[in-house]
């Protein structure tokens, strides 16, 4: 992959970006452009998800990406628990609610969910699980942000919803842990914000 274009960046570039000024420069986008993602990129943002820490080294995640059409996964879930939640609702009424519903998975050209999948280790605690698959997450995220992406991390009640979870075929032991929505900013990002971490830290030295 030479170039993206003039709002992403190649590998080449994404590479240079520290750590530090990864973890510092990202911030939660919501506003994107219909510009599809390539292919390179989500596989290399991917990538960057694996080599989460995972206790026993059980890496315990996996990803359903939705472009295109395939977004309409993520609405018919939205769709489905919207339904559930208005007995009351017929005709035209309950139909523009569910078409508002299923637009929600249509905010971004490249949505990934993202799934804790515990393996099947004795040793594995169902918590460590979870933070692993939630590391990999922030990983993403990251990467994202080095080749010129912008990304937020969506949650809420639908995410935990079990009408989801069937809807995405879990197993019983899965759990949706990130709904991720990604694109070239169509925003400035914000200013950040964040407390002093001395005042969020105790220290132990005697």
């Amino acid at each position: 992959m030479e170039t993206l274009g003039k709002t992403g960046r190649n590998a080449e570039e994404a590479n240079q970006i520290g750590v530090l000024d990864a973890i510092k420069g990202r911030r939660s986008i919501g506003r994107v452009k219909a510009d599809a993602v390539e292919r390179e990129v989500i596989e290399a943002i991917l990538e960057a998800a694996s080599w989460a820490p995972s206790h026993h080294n059980t890496q315990p995640w996996r990803f359903v990406v939705m472009t295109g059409e395939g977004r309409a996964k993520l609405g018919e879930g939205y769709a489905k628990i919207a339904a559930a939640a208005s007995p009351g609702l017929s005709g035209e009424e309950l139909e523009e609610k569910l078409r508002k519903e299923r637009a929600k998975a249509y905010r971004s050209p490249l949505v990934i969910t993202a799934i804790c999948s515990p393996g099947d280790d004795p040793r594995a605690v169902r918590e460590e699980e979870l933070a692993a698959a939630q590391a990999a997450v922030q990983n993403l995220l990251l990467a994202a942000h080095a080749y010129g992406l912008g990304a937020i991390w969506r949650s809420g009640a639908p995410m935990f919803d079990p009408i989801m979870k069937a809807n995405f075929e879990l197993r019983e032991d899965e759990e949706i842990v990130a709904f991720l929505y990604l694109g070239y900013p169509d925003m400035t990002a914000p200013e950040p914000r964040r407390t002093p971490v001395l005042e969020k830290t105790v220290w132990l030295d005697k």
